[in-house]
């Protein structure tokens, strides 16, 4: 006999038809895994405001994977000249970005003296770690050598970083195939090293035009430069929720990590993924 069965208590049906017994049969918890999830979440120091910092942390982490596995599928289907679901991915990845814009608004209720009791517990932790953050900022084009170095102390994700970092990035990608679609791209951004970050082209800039100066006749190259647009423009809108909160809660001290904190986070706005389709709104 089944020991968890026969000690599950006898209830009657439910009159709505809703599951209760669950001894035998996955129930909610069981497939979210939300023993694992819900557990994850150990604070180290005695103050009350530590698991707000955690959750935060945790739940912007989770939406990163998923950024990461729609990005990743979109710049397959970008390549494959599969621009259908391309753009669905793309939207969703635009969403997620709001929703974490959304989440700094909860972290902000923790004030400065709140931050401070629980800082000297979190050692040199800092966000600027995050592998899937990095790959994120290399799958958008913004590459830089040094970001692989905080991972080197763990091979498996030193792997999927540099896997990113070598990589075409999405914009990469866009461009090949707006020369793949007869759009005079110059051949040095067709091939070339990926490693290395993007420098705006004025060319680059007149091929993108042609889109946009004939939307009916490039409609699927003109949809693909506004979902591009729109995803720098929520990724812009993260980043400066995050430097607005973090001025907030702890002003210009340094960060954890070592960085200058706010200082830092301020030169970030400063990157710009894709300059070209900025640029032409100047120039049609």
């Amino acid at each position: 006999m089944d020991t968890q069965h026969a000690m599950s208590p006898n209830q009657p049906p439910d009159p709505d038809g809703a599951k209760l017994d669950f001894s035998r049969e996955m129930s909610y918890g069981d497939y979210l895994r939300l023993d694992a999830v819900l557990g994850a979440q150990h604070p180290l120091s005695p103050d009350h405001n530590e698991m707000l910092f955690i959750v935060q942390h945790q739940t912007s982490e989770l939406w990163m994977k998923l950024m990461l596995h729609e990005l990743r599928a979109a710049v397959a289907a970008v390549a494959a000249d599969d621009l259908a679901p391309a753009f669905k991915m793309l939207a969703r990845v635009s969403r997620i970005m709001e929703q974490l814009v959304h989440a700094w608004s909860v972290l902000a209720t923790m004030t400065p003296p709140e931050y401070s009791a629980i800082r000297p517990f979190l050692g040199q932790s800092s966000g600027f770690q995050s592998w899937q953050y990095r790959c994120i900022e290399f799958m958008l084009g913004n590459k830089n050598a040094r970001m692989l170095q905080p991972h080197a102390h763990a091979p498996a994700r030193l792997a999927e970083v540099e896997a990113a970092w070598r990589a075409p990035s999405l914009y990469d990608e866009s461009l090949r195939l707006l020369a793949r679609r007869g759009l005079p791209i110059p051949p040095d951004h067709v091939e070339r090293d990926w490693t290395q970050p993007y420098r705006a082209s004025d060319a680059v800039e007149q091929a993108w035009l042609v889109a946009y100066r004939a939307p009916a006749q490039h409609w699927d190259e003109y949809q693909l430069g506004e979902k591009l647009t729109d995803l720098e423009d929520a990724f812009r809108l993260w980043r400066f929720r995050h430097v607005t909160t973090v001025a907030r809660i702890i002003g210009d001290k340094g960060g954890t990590g070592g960085t200058s904190g706010v200082g830092y986070l301020r030169k970030m706005l400063d990157v710009v993924l894709f300059p070209e389709l900025w640029k032409l709104r100047t120039d049609l």
